[in-house]
Order: structure tokens, then C-alpha cells, then sequence
């Protein structure tokens, strides 16, 4: 009898075991999984937030795979061109819109794209030959020009180039802050100086100025600003804000968002230009030594310039070709999902200041929140918004050849300014019509 009973425990055990370990293994082969390659950075990581939220509500595993900025397009390229079936859902940027466009799903049957601005999600930025879109949203990005509301009021806000020399240079010798203005110069910040300069300066990279028409350029034939005078007026600008006037850090050239981001923050510059994702950085007193004290403003004018411009673009998420048809219908679940996630978007806001995919939702944030009211008024609503990139497979090389020019400018012989930019636009044409 006592043997009986314990070969029947055993038994009872081992079918026990047998069945835990069934129903354990079969709760993981059900479980999917959604790879994200993305770059860190306030905005994606609040974006991810929602996709790692609704992964949990549909038993669906997300594995973030951070890259770093420097290398990400070229990483990306690299693996979308190769076929590689390693990610599900990818970062994706204007920047590089039409240079992937063929490489990503169309997100045209996704209902919800409907509720998205349409200044940012335009049909010449992200759609591919046959005119499908080939991202999706995950919040607007565009550089402001912020300042310290404990150093500027209101009232004294610089109007232009030479006004914001002025008062840097007051603040500067009366020991305020160590620096006038701060913000990225290099290939990957340039937004964030000599760009809105040039814009602001009624001047571009391209002719004819703010046209982003493919067709326009190639009959105005691929040619550059960067010879005109308007150019060179920023580019002087920038040589003496460095060299002269040293308004700027020594090192700004080589600053990208990271390095600008960091001394503005500590508290060493009254003025700086950066993304609105940044918003939340900038006043999280665990991050920032001027929390609290940070305002918005529009960018001061160059000598050419007629009105005030900004930048408004967004970044998104996108879905390679090559990953497996059941994980591409599970990521447009969930990137759908996410365009009417309030709850989730309105969390986006409030970590990074960056305005939501969703333009159903802004009037309710702006209503309690002021930063939001300032943007809108001050940004979003601006009939003289500018996109900040170019729309061809080779705007990547252009940018470059840009970058190039103006840190020469900048950095060199003011005598050689013309000739270095007369350069760099030669060398923007030949990006732009190489084979």
C-alpha cells in the first residue's frame, strides 16, 4: 500500500512537472516579438514607451536595439539594402526619406495616418515611387530658439544677428554666463546654427530658395546658394561670433546636440537653438542647472533676411520590407495603435516638449499647457515654415558637402570665407547630380 502510494505520487509529480513545463513552453512559443532599432533620445525613447505598453497588452515582446547617431544611416542602409531580416520596426528620419523609400513597407492602409499633420507627413518627403507612404509618426520635431527668462526678458529678446551679439556680449561682461549663444555646428547639429541662420537670412542650400520640388530643382539645375552673398553674410556671422566677438564656445565647430545641450544646461550660455524634444531635459532639475527658467522665441534675423523662419519636421517609424510578413502585420497593429494612444501621446509630451503625432490632441495640451500655446503660436501656426532637409537620395552627401564648406569658412581665414563657400557649392552641385 505504502509503495503504491508513493509510485502514484511520483507519477502525479512527474505529470504534474510534464504539463507545467507544456503550458510553460507553450506560453512562450506564443508570445511574439518586435525588434525597434532606433537611436537614443528622449523622443524615441518616450515613443518606445508606448510600444513596450502595448506589447504587454498583446503578449508581444519588444527588444530595443539603440544605435548610435553617428552611424545609424549608415548602419541602416547597410542592413535594408542587404535584405537582412534583423529589424521589425526602424527609426526613420526626413533626412533620409527618399534614400530608403523603396526599402520600406507602404503605411498607406493604416486608417489612423489620417489624424497626422500634414505639413510634416507630406507625399514629397516620404513616399515611394508609386506614392505610398512609408512612415509613420511619432512626433514632431523642429528646432527653437530658447533663452534664459532669469538673464533676457521678453522685451529685450534680440530681433537680429547684431542684437544678439549685443547682448551676448552685455551678459558675457557682466559675468552672467559664459557664453552667448551655444548650439551644434557639426554634420549632425547644423540645424541648430548655420542652418536657421541661412533660412533666417532668406537664403538656402539650394536654388530656388525653400523649394523642396525635385522637379523645380533639377530645372533650376541642381544648383547651390552657397555663393550668394546671403551665405556668405551667415558665414561671417559665425566667423566672428567665434573669432572676434566670442560669443560662442572655442569648440562650437565640433559641438553636435549633446555637447551644445550640455553647456547650456550647466548653465554657461543664455542662448541656445535645439530641438523641442529637449524641452523636458532642459527643465528636469535632476539634468539641467536652468530648469524652470528656460523661454521660447523666435529666431533673430540676418541682414538679408525678410521674416522670421523655423523648421518643422517629424521623425518616425518605419517597417523594412525584408521582415517577415507576420511581424510587419503585428507592427502596423502597433504603430497604429499608438496614433490613438491619448494617454500614451500626452506622456510623450510631457517627457520631451516634442508636439504629438495626433493633431486631435493639441488644442486639449495646449489649453493647460504654455509651452504648448507659445509653440503653436510661435511655430506650428508660422505661414513661413521651412523643411529641414532635402528630398532626393542624395541630400545625405549634399548635407555633407554643406557641412563642409561652412566649417571651413568658419574656421579659417575670414579673407577666404567667399572662396571656401564659392567651393562648397561646387561640391553641394556635384553631390547632387552624381550618378
Amino acid at each position: 500500500m505504502f509503495k503504491f502510494k508513493v509510485k502514484q505520487l511520483l507519477a502525479l509529480c512527474v505529470v504534474g512537472l510534464s504539463l507545467s513545463g507544456l503550458s510553460a513552453t507553450s506560453a512562450m512559443a506564443q508570445q511574439k516579438e518586435l525588434r525597434i532599432a532606433y537611436q537614443p533620445n528622449p523622443l524615441q525613447e518616450a515613443s518606445i514607451d508606448m510600444m513596450v505598453k502595448w506589447g504587454k497588452a498583446h503578449n508581444v515582446k519588444i527588444v530595443k536595439i539603440p544605435n548610435s547617431y553617428g552611424v545609424y544611416v549608415e548602419k541602416m542602409t547597410a542592413s535594408l539594402t542587404s535584405g537582412a531580416d534583423q529589424y521589425d520596426v526602424i527609426w526613420h528620419n526626413d533626412d533620409w526619406g527618399q534614400l530608403w523609400a523603396y526599402l520600406l513597407e507602404p503605411m498607406d492602409d493604416i486608417a489612423a495616418l489620417k489624424h497626422v499633420d500634414k505639413w510634416s507627413n507630406s507625399p514629397i518627403i516620404f513616399s515611394n515611387k508609386d506614392g505610398k507612404m512609408t512612415v509613420v509618426p511619432m512626433g514632431e520635431t523642429m528646432g527653437a530658439f530658447f533663452y534664459r527668462t532669469d538673464l533676457v526678458k521678453e522685451s529685450e529678446l534680440p530681433k537680429t544677428w547684431a542684437d544678439l551679439v549685443t547682448l551676448s556680449k552685455k551678459l558675457q561682461s557682466e559675468g552672467k554666463v559664459k557664453y552667448g549663444f551655444v548650439g551644434g555646428m557639426d554634420a549632425n547639429g547644423d540645424w541648430n546654427s548655420t542652418l536657421w541662420s541661412m533660412w533666417n537670412n532668406d537664403c538656402d542650400v539650394m536654388v530656388p530658395t525653400f523649394s523642396r520640388e525635385n522637379k523645380v530643382l533639377a530645372q533650376n539645375g541642381w544648383k547651390s546658394n552657397l555663393d550668394q552673398e546671403c551665405a556668405k553674410q551667415a558665414a561671417e556671422f559665425w566667423w566672428d561670433a567665434l573669432h572676434k566677438d566670442k560669443i560662442i564656445p572655442p569648440g562650437m565647430p565640433a559641438y553636435g546636440r549633446n555637447e551644445a545641450n550640455a553647456v547650456f544646461t550647466a548653465g554657461n550660455a543664455a542662448f541656445t537653438v535645439a530641438d523641442t524634444t529637449y524641452w523636458g531635459d532642459f527643465n528636469d532639475p535632476k539634468k539641467s542647472k536652468v530648469a524652470g527658467k528656460v523661454g521660447l522665441a523666435k529666431f533673430p534675423m540676418g541682414p538679408s533676411g525678410k521674416v522670421f523662419r523655423n523648421w518643422d519636421d517629424l521623425w518616425g517609424w518605419a517597417i523594412p520590407k525584408a521582415a517577415p510578413a507576420a511581424n510587419k502585420k503585428l507592427a502596423k497593429e502597433m504603430l497604429a495603435a499608438m496614433l490613438v494612444d491619448k494617454e500614451g501621446q500626452m506622456a510623450l509630451w510631457k517627457k520631451t516638449g516634442a508636439p504629438p503625432p495626433n493633431v486631435d490632441f493639441w488644442p486639449e495640451i495646449a489649453k493647460s499647457d504654455p509651452f504648448m500655446a507659445q509653440l503653436q503660436k510661435v511655430y506650428l501656426d508660422n505661414p513661413n515654415k521651412v523643411r529641414g532637409a532635402y528630398y532626393f537620395p542624395a541630400w545625405p552627401a549634399v548635407h555633407k558637402a554643406y557641412n563642409d564648406a561652412m566649417t571651413k569658412a568658419v574656421t579659417g581665414s575670414r579673407d577666404d570665407i567667399a572662396k571656401a563657400l564659392a567651393d562648397g557649392a561646387k561640391n553641394i552641385h556635384a553631390a547632387a547630380t552624381a550618378k
